[in-house]
């Protein structure tokens, strides 16, 4: 049973921005068969949250048109800190629904390395763009939210390596929010062809406060035979922004993905972040740190899917909670048939700072084949007491030593991230929501 949504955005106008976009007919055919699909699509069933009356589709504009950058010099002073404008050699910045500055070295360039808004990669590199987009990875239609991104899809960047070429430094996209109206219906597309390997790191910067924000972010990353991705990422979307974000990898042959990630929105936020090992002996592994406040609520599930022979899988999730938040975690190491001598190992665990907190971790192995490993761990509790009375006996405040105590519970994830600007910035984060 579907229930019937009126949203801001017709046929017509979904044809309109396609065409003032310059977009091919396969694209612009894609979205409109996306938004007649979307009724009929039931809405996500994320584990034991209820979302029917979270705000996915009311918004007072698809678009909000912003200027440009012409100089890094231009950006605000919490952009900056995420920049090494001096190195910044690969870098996108998108400013609300604009692709407001693009670098690529002649270097890159040279090797054929692509890396754009996805608009421009639709319009010049449709071929390669089409390929991948929104098949393999996330579905169309899936359920009602990845039909409604790919209909009203206004953002983005794509990123293509191709096969031999090894990327030594990170590649950079900044998303920033400064409009109160901005609406994301953010796509991001990653290819790494055989052989290659590059780090790619990206940042949602909310620099005002919206009202009634809807976020629909989806990732898709291809790590094909030999070939090597670690994904960064670090969202800190205000708190009147509900979110769906949607983070999948699908690895080759010997392919290795590695993610990063710092859930730091303030708003209702569901995430689904789900790793295909098809090929013999590929990896992937997963790093996520998640802090909580206020009201908020919060599901996070993450998937790790084995098809390959050989494969490895590892989630390592660290959440902590404060005032009257709530978050659900669910780890899943799923081992499919024929996934013989498969590795599935996973993590949970959540600190609740206050009373009124609420933090639940539900490990699940889903194991089809014999001869294969897995194990889980999880843990919901409070700050130790005894770590506590060890600080505090050396002179270290209660305040300061519960400071102490949750940035080392949330230190294996921090300390993976790539780029020494995003990770002092998740710091900031992490600091300014437990103080």
């Amino acid at each position: 049973m579907t229930t019937e949504t009126k949203l801001p955005i017709d046929k017509e106008n979904i044809r309109s921005y396609s065409q003032k976009n310059n977009e091919p007919s396969w694209f612009s055919e894609l979205r409109v068969q996306a938004l007649a699909e979307f009724e009929n699509l039931p809405m996500p069933k994320p584990d034991k949250t209820k979302i029917d009356k979270w705000n996915f589709t009311s918004f007072k504009s698809h678009i909000v048109e912003s200027t440009t950058f012409t100089s890094l010099e231009e950006l605000p002073e919490e952009v900056k800190s995420l920049i090494n404008i001096e190195e910044a050699k690969n870098l996108y910045i998108q400013r609300n629904n604009t692709p407001a500055f693009v670098s690529i070295s002649d270097e890159l360039k040279s090797q054929g390395v692509i890396f754009t808004d996805i608009f421009t990669a639709a319009r010049e590199h449709g071929e390669l763009v089409q390929k991948y987009f929104m098949k393999d990875g996330v579905k169309v239609n899936e359920h009602r939210l990845t039909a409604l991104h790919a209909a009203l899809l206004n953002g983005g960047t794509f990123l293509y390596v191709p096969k031999n070429v090894e990327i030594k430094e990170p590649v950079q996209a900044v998303f920033i929010v400064d409009h109160a109206d901005t609406t994301l219906f953010n796509h991001v597309l990653v290819v790494a062809e055989a052989n290659s390997s590059v780090t790619y790191v990206e940042n949602y910067i909310s620099t005002v406060e919206a009202e009634n924000g809807v976020a629909n972010i989806v990732t898709e990353v291809f790590v094909n035979d030999n070939a090597k991705v670690e994904y960064g990422a670090v969202d800190t979307l205000s708190k009147g922004y509900t979110s769906y974000v949607n983070r999948r990898g699908v690895a080759g042959r010997d392919a290795r993905i590695e993610w990063a990630l710092g859930l730091m929105n303030d708003g209702d936020t569901i995430s689904d972040n789900t790793t295909y090992l098809m090929g013999d002996g590929s990896f992937g592994d997963t790093k996520t740190v998640v802090v909580g406040r206020g009201e908020q609520k919060q599901n996070f599930t993450t998937q790790v899917i084995h098809y390959g022979k050989r494969s490895e899988g590892y989630i390592l999730k660290h959440g902590v909670m404060k005032d009257s938040a709530s978050s659900i975690f669910n780890g899943i190491g799923k081992i499919e048939h024929g996934a013989t001598k498969a590795n599935a190992e996973q993590e949970s665990r959540v600190l609740m700072l206050s009373e009124k907190a609420r933090g639940d971790a539900n490990p699940i192995l889903l194991i089809d084949e014999d001869d294969v490993t897995a194990g889980h761990a999880a843990s919901v509790g409070r700050v130790d007491p005894i770590q506590l009375y060890y600080l505090m006996s050396r002179g270290i405040p209660q305040v300061e030593a519960e400071r102490l105590v949750i940035h080392g519970f949330l230190a294996p994830v921090v300390n993976q991230l790539p780029i020494e600007g995003v990770k002092k910035q998740l710091t900031e984060v992490i600091e300014r929501k437990v103080k």
